[in-house]
């Protein structure tokens, strides 16, 4: 049976966080898959395991080390979650979304959300990064969307727009730190797919043709829970590996968390420079 969140549960893991921090966090980052060492530069860190958080949905994928740090990075108060929870590890939809609840309720507006994808696109290469311009949801539209059930009325209207999740001044502020950082930027089109398989031959070829630029089990579901609240969004794929023309996807987990590594230096480059910017 399927369990909503409620406000009274989202206030009480707000309560254990704000009650740990002095100073509370301007911009949220969601770090992915062998990406999470980016919160290891953040300045007198306070650190949470979310295992210590009431109601937060645990991470259990290597890579995801399931806590959050909050500090100071390029002058800015940041909150990191460093390991964030999937869909595929067996959380309910709407548990998901809590993090970014939590977030919401310690008043934080922006937020900067990583993900480790698969590049459809043929003239991406692994590790490249991607600016998300716009999403393919499939699980949302066939039924599993984060804002299904009670809609909390504190944060957002029942029919949310989705039209601009992800806010083009912030991608352009993006592309104006990859400019002078010299860091190529490529943008395009997200999907989200439940995972954990990777992807058929067959379901790589129909992705493409549909317009998706990249594909990952992750972002989209945090995204619209973000946007419901009024969170301004900046989405960055990293494209960890490519999938062949002909749609063969012969991805590992490890092969994923060993690109995001050669990629780390760059995004770390790309979000001080945002934060700088901000």
């Amino acid at each position: 049976m399927t369990e909503f969140i409620t406000l009274p549960q989202i206030d009480a893991a707000t309560d254990a966080v704000r009650a740990r921090i002095k100073v509370l966090p301007e911009v949220a980052l969601i770090l992915g898959s062998g990406l999470g060492e980016l919160a290891d530069s953040i300045e007198d860190p306070t650190i949470i395991p979310t295992r210590e958080i009431p109601n937060w949905p645990v991470s259990t994928v290597p890579g995801h080390k399931g806590r959050l740090v909050i500090g100071r990075l390029e002058g800015k108060m940041v909150l990191a979650l460093q390991g964030r929870t999937h869909y595929y590890e067996g959380h309910d939809i709407s548990r998901v979304g809590l993090p970014i609840r939590v977030m919401q309720r310690l008043g934080i507006k922006t937020i900067i959300i990583t993900n480790a994808s698969g590049g459809l696109n043929n003239d991406f290469e692994a590790g490249d990064l991607m600016l998300i311009t716009d999403h393919l949801g499939f699980l949302a539209m066939a039924g599993q969307n984060p804002l299904i059930g009670p809609n909390l009325d504190e944060f957002g209207p029942r029919f949310p727009p989705m039209s601009d999740v992800y806010d083009p001044k912030l991608v352009r502020l993006a592309e104006e730190v990859g400019a002078e950082e010299n860091i190529l930027l490529r943008k395009g089109t997200y999907v989200w797919l439940s995972g954990p398989s990777f992807e058929t031959p067959a379901e790589c070829r129909f992705l493409k043709m549909v317009g998706a630029d990249a594909v990952g089990m992750s972002t989209v579901p945090e995204a619209i829970v973000a946007r419901h609240g009024g969170m301004s969004i900046l989405g960055i794929a990293s494209i960890t590996n490519k999938i062949d023309p002909d749609g063969t996807n012969k991805a590992t987990h490890e092969e994923v968390l060993q690109t995001g590594d050669l990629i780390v230096p760059r995004l770390t480059r790309i979000l001080r420079g945002v934060l700088r910017k901000l």
